[in-house]
């Protein structure tokens, strides 16, 4: 027991509370973009998704443990994709193009809530621990929601800005592309591991932030602030 007492006594309890927080916030924009997508192919005629059981909430469905990693370290990632089948759609290159635009919107909008809810919080809420916590989830939703989005968006396959741009592609291009993106995957990984997307990426989420910032009233310096929960020990 004494051993056990004082593990607990050693245990960085707000490196745990870090962890918890970038978790849950990557498990609920990865599951509102997986969602998405399969909402939006469902809408436009394709039952794939739903009879894969991909049109739910339950964020496990979603997961992609190495995706969600990325999220948690590097705060850009991805999840499992949700299946779909464009031969359903009635024009399939313009169908998939907007399914996977469907994913990038979802973060996008996704973040605008919680930048608008930290907002409210920030000036309406009593200062305290509770306070700032929530704070810090909700800013670590909205960076990781357009860290998403904005990432979702390169045109390099198999990622949606692919798809989308691919859409103007001649046919034939088009489908010979998609038959040989699954290689594409490891490239992908290696070039987010060796950083390359970083400073663009970096660049460009900040002046999401900004814009989200200025919509809502949310000062954009906290906003960042905030999304480091080790930051809040110098504020208690």
């Amino acid at each position: 027991m004494g051993s056990l007492g004082q593990f607990f006594r050693h245990m960085d309890w707000w490196g745990l509370v870090a962890l918890l927080i970038s978790a849950v916030a990557a498990l609920l924009c990865i599951t509102l973009h997986e969602l998405s997508h399969g909402f939006v192919a469902y809408k436009l005629g394709d039952p794939t998704a739903k009879n894969a059981g991909r049109l739910t909430l339950n964020p496990i469905k979603h997961l992609d443990l190495i995706g969600l990693l990325m999220m948690v370290v590097v705060k850009v990632g991805w999840a499992k994709p949700v299946p779909v089948d464009m031969r359903y759609f009635k024009r399939p290159k313009q169908g998939m193009a907007i399914t996977a635009l469907a994913g990038p919107v979802a973060n996008f909008l996704t973040a605008l809530g919680a930048v608008a809810l930290a907002s409210v919080v920030w000036h309406f809420a009593p200062i305290n621990k509770v306070s700032l916590l929530v704070l810090c989830f909700l800013a670590n939703m909205a960076l990781l929601g357009v860290g998403m989005g904005l990432f979702n968006l390169i045109p390099i396959s198999p990622l949606d800005g692919s798809k989308i741009l691919f859409a103007f592609l001649p046919d034939k291009t088009y489908y010979t592309i998609l038959k040989y993106e699954k290689y594409v995957m490891g490239l992908l990984i290696i070039l987010v591991l060796l950083g390359v997307f970083n400073k663009p990426l970096s660049f460009l989420m900040v002046q999401c932030l900004r814009g989200l910032c200025a919509l809502t009233g949310m000062p954009l310096e906290w906003l960042l602030y905030l999304q480091d929960v080790s930051a809040l020990l110098n504020l208690f």
